[in-house]
């Protein structure tokens, strides 16, 4: 649910090689919510769709970074949610309001051709479906990478993955890995590469980052 402990985190810039011969467990809704967010055409806002008007920004995301970590020599293991703990509803809830506000802020800027809104709203209205999430397993297995499903929590299971020594870290955006002993948690994994800031035309480069809990 992504605690706001960044502040105090001690964190070490890396590079992908650096991780090389190491599993890795993914976070595979943080990934894939990612790709849905970021890879749109930056006039619409729309995500890319297939002929049939099928949305694959995920798709594509998880193929190409995937094919980056293993030329890396990195071994992910995508982990993915089961049921939502019910204390987590109200959450959700939130977040689905959120994402109504952003659609109609979006719109708005749409037709008032304000392009950098456009993409900015439109990237807090990323949704993940069951059709979504199927594809994208089913993706990853054509692949041949391991596919790990939950009860719960996805990140908690990659977390409970590395602590167990299954994997050597676990990959999220979120904190939350720490505070359940993951012993070591990747940052920006399926982002890093050079970045365009928002509103601005500045662009940054992202590396991985490193927290060692200990």
């Amino acid at each position: 649910m992504g605690v706001q402990i960044g502040q105090i985190v001690p964190k070490k810039e890396i590079n992908l090689e650096d991780l090389r011969d190491k599993k890795i467990a993914i976070d595979a809704y943080n990934a894939l919510f990612q790709f849905l967010s970021i890879i749109r055409d930056k006039e619409t806002g729309e995500p890319l769709k297939d002929s049939k008007g099928r949305i694959t920004s995920h798709l594509s995301g998880i193929f190409y970074r995937t094919i980056n970590l293993i030329e890396a020599g990195i071994k992910p293991v995508y982990v993915f949610d089961g049921e939502a703990p019910l204390f987590k509803r109200k959450t959700q809830e939130k977040r689905e309001e959120s994402r109504k506000v952003a659609e109609e802020k979006m719109k708005a800027a749409l037709e008032e051709g304000k392009i950098e809104e456009v993409l900015k709203y439109a990237q807090a209205t990323a949704r993940l479906n069951e059709e979504l999430v199927k594809d994208a397993k089913r993706l990853l297995e054509l692949m041949g990478i391991p596919v790990v499903q939950a009860p719960s929590e996805g990140e908690m299971q990659a977390a409970y993955m590395a602590r167990k020594g299954d994997v050597w870290a676990s990959a999220s955006q979120d904190y939350d890995s720490l505070l359940v002993g993951s012993p070591r948690l990747i940052r920006n994994l399926n982002i890093s590469g050079r970045r365009k800031l928002p509103n601005r035309e500045v662009y940054i480069e992202i590396k991985p980052e490193l927290i060692e809990l200990d």
